[in-house]
């Protein structure tokens, strides 16, 4: 008993009667008066060919019923009962019924009649959907169909979408003057479609005779190939450099903390790395106290990132650097002891694996342009992130008293020592301030890369070549150099591969260094002055 209620079970949980005028107990000249009954009843029994007309034909008929017969169908759902030739849907074959057979030209057929009966619906997006589906069967006839609904169609992404499978399905014609206007029309089409089916027209067959007969034709293909092959090329060149700056400004998060403790206090500290790592963790431990506000906690999460990696700055800070002001090589040392017992502590805490750590929905997908050209809604709101910091760091320079100690013991620290500014205070603040930037730069990287006990290790070496080409101790110089490196590394990569490209990109920065070495923007400071 149990096995015939499963074997009845519909897609999704229920069983559905196709002939829903119950056939078995009304007249059989009720049945035969509903043209869909009628032709339902000639399914089972017919071969492939018969099928796929019996299949064209249910389309023509807008019964909410058809649809759910014809993905049934295609799924391989779609039984017969033997006792009374009943048509049900069930998700595994029932006991005393046949499964109505198909075959890969009836797939396809079927695929091409639901995408038909979609364009009647009222969601634009599956009208696209559907286009999309008789793209990949387009001819003259698929054309006609389209045409027909061209006038009613009222969406301007949908009118679009069909004037181009149009001209698609028409290059197909016998008629070279409706070739002809087809691949006029197609010129700027930035559709993968539109390309493979105009460079098929141009290329030659295999005897090395002409696709395409018709001179004119072929030349207006060629043409539009032209056109369409340099906004390819232009559309994948603001791809790259947008990829560039995304990049850029990630470098930019994970640099930018790295240059006030660097510019103010000359202290090298290799556990900054560690510190972003920190922030990272931070997101994954707030998402598990938070598990059913995951767009919340993102946000949640950037304040605590920074309070927690802040506080574990001025801890590093007041513990060992400020013992060791003035001896760099020994501060590199320490504070890359740091790093290393940062990095057990979490494993230790959190265990050597990766942490999962999600994407909130509202930065999940990518905005589309057009065909060649989308941007991801992450690496969207990272720049826009990058550059909200960089501005509340500049006003936190510029508008506090702390921002007034910080610029004053850079520029002069004895002078400002003169003057009552607590040095010490001052350097601790800092140090936290940057351990705290570099903290919210961990949230941002929780969304771009794994969350483990290495994240830091990846970037602290850009870190460094930011700093140092943008100049120690300039802002500005961290914002313009980081985002430079990000792009140059960008385009370098689609010719030289991702790793030559960091190598080029490294020893044009040992050059640069060469004639500059105090970077884009040198700022006159502590590091400076050494």
């Amino acid at each position: 008993m149990m096995r015939a209620l499963r074997a009845f079970l519909v897609l999704g949980g229920l069983m559905l009667a196709i002939n829903t005028l119950n056939a078995a107990e009304a007249p059989a000249a009720s049945a035969s008066a509903d043209p869909v009954q009628a032709l339902l009843d000639q399914l089972p029994d017919a071969d492939y060919a018969t099928k796929r007309t019996i299949v064209d034909e249910l389309v023509t008929h807008h019964d909410p019923k058809v649809r759910a017969l014809l993905v049934a169908f295609l799924e391989g759902n779609l039984y017969v009962r033997d006792s009374d030739r009943t048509i049900v849907i069930a998700a595994e074959e029932p006991a005393g019924h046949t499964r109505i057979g198909t075959n890969n030209g009836l797939r396809r057929s079927l695929r091409g009649a639901i995408a038909r009966f979609d364009l009647s619906d009222p969601d634009p997006k599956a009208r696209l959907a559907a286009i999309e589906e008789l793209m990949r069967s387009m001819d003259t006839e698929t054309a006609a169909l389209l045409r027909e609904q061209l006038p009613a169609e009222r969406d301007p992404d949908v009118r679009e979408a069909m004037t181009g499978a149009i001209a698609i399905g028409e290059l197909t014609s016998e008629d070279a003057e409706v070739r002809l206007g087809a691949v006029r029309a197609l010129k700027g089409n930035l559709t993968a479609d539109a390309f493979n089916r105009l460079t098929t027209m141009v290329e030659p067959a295999a005897d090395g005779t002409p696709v395409e007969t018709d001179a004119r034709v072929r030349a207006a293909a060629n043409d539009a190939l032209y056109s369409i092959k340099r906004w390819r090329s232009f559309y994948s060149l603001v791809e790259t450099l947008f990829f560039g700056l995304s990049l850029g400004s990630v470098l930019v998060l994970a640099g930018i903390g790295l240059a006030i403790t660097f510019g103010v206090m000359g202290v090298i500290n290799m556990a900054h790395g560690e510190l972003m790592m920190l922030g990272a963790y931070s997101v994954f431990v707030v998402q598990q106290l938070m598990p059913n506000h995951i767009g919340l906690s993102l946000l949640v999460s950037i304040p605590v990132a920074f309070l927690v990696a802040g506080l574990a700055g001025v801890v590093i800070e007041r513990g060992i650097v400020r013992h060791l002001y003035g001896r760099p090589l020994e501060t590199l040392l320490a504070t890359f002891g740091v790093s290393l017992i940062l990095q057990q502590l979490v494993r230790d805490v959190f265990s050597p694996n990766n942490r999962p750590v999600e994407t909130p929905a509202w930065m999940a997908g990518s905005l589309r342009i057009n065909d060649i050209l989308s941007i991801t809604y992450t690496r969207m709101y990272i720049v826009l992130f990058a550059l909200l910091i960089f501005a509340a760091l500049l006003a936190i320079l510029r508008r506090t008293r702390l921002g007034l100690e910080v610029r004053a013991v850079s520029q002069n620290r004895n002078m400002a020592k003169a003057m009552g500014v607590r040095t010490d205070r001052v350097d601790a603040m800092t140090f936290g301030l940057g351990s705290g930037i570099a903290g919210v730069a961990g949230v941002a990287l929780s969304q771009l890369t794994n969350v483990g006990p290495n994240l830091g290790q990846n970037y602290i070496v850009d870190s460094f070549m930011v700093v140092v080409f943008g100049g120690v101790g300039s802002l500005w110089g961290t914002q313009i150099g980081g985002t430079a490196l990000g792009v140059v590394n960008k385009v370098l990569e689609p010719l030289t591969g991702a790793v030559l490209a960091k190598i080029l990109v490294l020893i044009g920065l040992i050059l640069f260094i060469q004639r500059r070495p105090r970077g884009l923007f040198p700022q006159k400071g502590r590091a400076a002055e050494a």
